[in-house]
């Protein structure tokens, strides 16, 4: 062990102050060769054909490698720059070469089929059994059954594929932070709050500007097309995020992904056939819960059946207002949030700035940790001294009732340069015990909202709060899990489409009373918020439900639809198939300059090709599952209650992927999913 390089000690916790950038590649070159050694070992004539010999051997192995990787994967994402992302890059694609070698080495196949062969199979415990099966799948996933030259071929895409899904998601950061708009009167900014003007002058100062800073930083996108009256100013930024990393926009071209969509799609179809499937949509099914492309079709287009008349006739409305009120004859797409929101505070006098000030970040992460606590008897403490990346950030030691430490949290909540934009969860350590050492489960907690302004608290909007409610139930997938096999563990080998279950269904805590009780209340009185608010809430969240179901249609078809039918001899069509599913679902159509799919970085540089669907699919399940708590609630309405949550906890969260997904939703639920669920969630049931 070189005790220099942070990247491979032992340690609990990442040493974030100590790595550098020229740590990455020796650290990633050492430990491969390692594992290289450790799997020749196993593989050895004379090596043992059982569990501990084979499969726990190599998620060893593998804990190694990740425990050197996630922090380095991390900071690519929450403190870029040009040395990390240089190296970040060369040793990504040697990770890629490996995990590919691994996939196609042969005789570590063989042995993993020894033990599925062997006459005992079945009586291993259903984690260690699910561990092999999945390995199994994965091998023939990585081609380990084809011959040369396409054995080396399905090798080199695989290793291009990566490169260009970091290039891509490069360019979207890289185009988002090149454009701004330094605004010196205030009077340009009319319409928007106190607490976005705050923001953009926070930016500004950060420049060693007077004024305001617009950015296309999340905080100021949203502050801008939602509030701001000047029509050229909301034009401007919806162009300028709108067409980011493309050929159009205020950099045509510089960051541009075009290329490498296309790029994208031709490789992918390419490995999807050398596999044996159709296309890459056949072959993203393979891991999901779904069992074929017209099951996933069916189910969308079902959807859009049912949403898509009820968003015509709230955009019908929506441009009648907008005509009349606001004297907009020609709704355009950056007018349709302003709109929307002075429609919503006319329906229903509710405005997102009348609900910020019951939303002190501070509180609000206090209250997600209270109904954690009330629903799965753990608690969350705040953990001083620990190395962190950023001033900003927390870190959080999760025990169980007795007071036990079994997992921890670091979370990163606020929007500023170098940073990825978006919410997720990730995972910084598994849980892990092999008999010989064990490591607690710790994740990653990243959001990107408006930071405490001049003496205030970050305050959230209530779309704000559903998100880190969101990112926490994904978090709580991870930590609360009863698994100590990696692979099959938390989040891990979990079916995509099922994979949003337990964070969406976080998200209705959101809405119930009794978990707003526990910390909604004003950042300056102490109010709690008030019941005639709430009922206003809840009279709006269905506001243009249906608008909001057909944009997530659009994109869930367009995603599947593009690599269902991609046609080598065509391309990728990307801007045609998205016209197509516009024309199909869609009751908006953005101007022909339009670029949402060069910034789509879920799909193009995510871990949701032909998988966008399954934030559908899993609210689906979701709904289903959170309606168990409400049918024990009944009169009184207390959903939050811990005999369901520890059920919830044993069924769901902590089995991982050791069973089929649709196994523990009926261990939880008692039956299969109901799809009226669904829609009953959006209030178009």
């Amino acid at each position: 062990m070189n005790p220099h390089n942070p990247l491979l000690a032992d340690d609990t916790l990442p040493a974030f102050s100590q790595i550098r950038p020229d740590q990455v590649e020796p650290a990633i070159d050492t430990i491969l060769a390692d594992y290289r050694a450790g799997i020749d070992a196993m593989v050895a004539p004379a090596s043992p054909r059982d569990f501990a010999s084979v499969m726990l051997t190599q998620e060893r192995l593998e804990q190694r490698l990740a425990r050197a990787w996630a922090p380095v994967s991390h900071l690519h994402s929450v403190a870029d720059n040009e040395a990390l992302r240089k190296v970040y890059g060369a040793a990504e694609e040697k990770l890629t070469e490996h995990a590919i070698e691994l996939g196609q080495n042969r005789e570590l196949y063989a042995a993993v089929q020894a033990l599925a062969d062997a006459p005992d199979f079945a009586g291993l415990p259903r984690p260690e059994r699910a561990l092999v099966e999945h390995a199994l799948r994965d091998f023939r996933l990585s081609g380990v059954a084809l011959e040369e030259p396409a054995r080396s071929r399905f090798r080199e895409i695989g290793v291009t594929l990566s490169r260009l899904s970091t290039e891509f998601s490069n360019a979207v950061l890289d185009a988002s932070e090149a454009w701004h708009e330094h605004v010196t009167d205030e009077r340009d900014l009319a319409g928007i709050p106190e607490s976005g003007l705050a923001v953009l002058r926070q930016y500004a100062q950060e420049q060693d500007l007077d004024g305001y800073l617009v950015t296309l930083k999340q905080p100021s996108v949203q502050a801008v097309l939602t509030y701001a009256d000047n029509r050229g100013l909301r034009e401007r930024v919806y162009w300028a995020y709108q067409t980011r990393a493309s050929e159009q926009g205020p950099n045509p071209g510089k960051f541009d992904n075009s290329a490498r969509i296309e790029q994208i799609m031709a490789l992918r179809h390419e490995a999807a056939q050398l596999l044996g499937f159709a296309n890459a949509a056949e072959e993203s099914l393979a891991t999901k819960m779904a069992s074929s492309p017209t099951e996933v079709l069916e189910f969308l287009h079902d959807l859009a059946s049912r949403a898509r008349p009820v968003a015509q006739q709230e955009l019908a409305t929506l441009r009648a207002f907008a005509g009349s009120e606001l004297k907009l004859d020609n709704l355009e797409s950056w007018d349709i949030g302003y709109a929307s929101e002075k429609l919503r505070q006319q329906q229903y006098a509710l405005d997102e700035e009348q609900l910020k000030p019951y939303f002190p970040l501070p509180a609000v992460i206090d209250g997600l940790f209270d109904v954690t606590t009330q629903l799965y008897g753990i608690s969350l403490a705040l953990r001083e001294g620990v190395d962190v990346w950023h001033p900003d950030v927390r870190y959080y030691d999760v025990r169980d009732a007795d007071g036990r430490v079994f997992a921890g949290a670091y979370v990163d909540l606020y929007a500023r340069n170098g940073k990825r934009g978006g919410a997720w969860m990730d995972v910084c350590r598994a849980r892990f015990d092999d008999g010989e050492q064990r490591q607690l489960p710790v994740a990653f907690l990243t959001c990107n909202f408006a930071p405490p302004t001049e003496g205030k608290p970050a305050l959230l909007t209530h779309d704000d709060v559903l998100t880190l409610f969101h990112e926490f139930g994904h978090g709580l997938h991870h930590l609360l899990t009863a698994i100590s096999l990696p692979s099959v563990g938390g989040i891990d080998g979990v079916e995509w489409d099922a994979v949003e279950l337990p964070s969406q269904f976080m998200e209705n805590f959101g809405w119930n009373r009794q978990a707003l009780d526990l910390f909604a209340r004003h950042y300056e009185t102490g109010e709690r918020l008030p019941d005639e608010l709430f009922e206003r809430m809840l009279a709006a969240r269905h506001f243009h439900a249906g608008l909001f179901l057909v944009r997530q249609l659009e994109f869930a078809l367009f995603d599947f639809l593009l690599h269902l039918e991609y046609d080598p001899a065509r391309g990728a069509r990307t801007l045609a198939v998205l016209e197509e599913v516009r024309k199909q679902v869609a009751v908006l159509h953005p101007p022909a300059w339009q670029r949402f799919p060069h910034a789509f970085s879920h799909v193009f540089a995510g871990g949701y090709a032909a998988g966008y669907y399954s934030y559908l699919w899993a609210e689906l399940l979701s709904a289903d599952a959170f309606g168990a708590f409400e049918e024990h609630a009944g009169e009184n309405g207390h959903v939050i209650d811990r005999a369901s949550g520890e059920r919830f906890r044993r069924e769901i969260l902590a089995v991982g992927a050791s069973r089929p997904a649709l196994e523990s939703f009926i261990a939880f639920r008692g039956r299969k999913p109901q799809p009226e669920a669904l829609l009953r969630s959006h209030g178009l049931a």
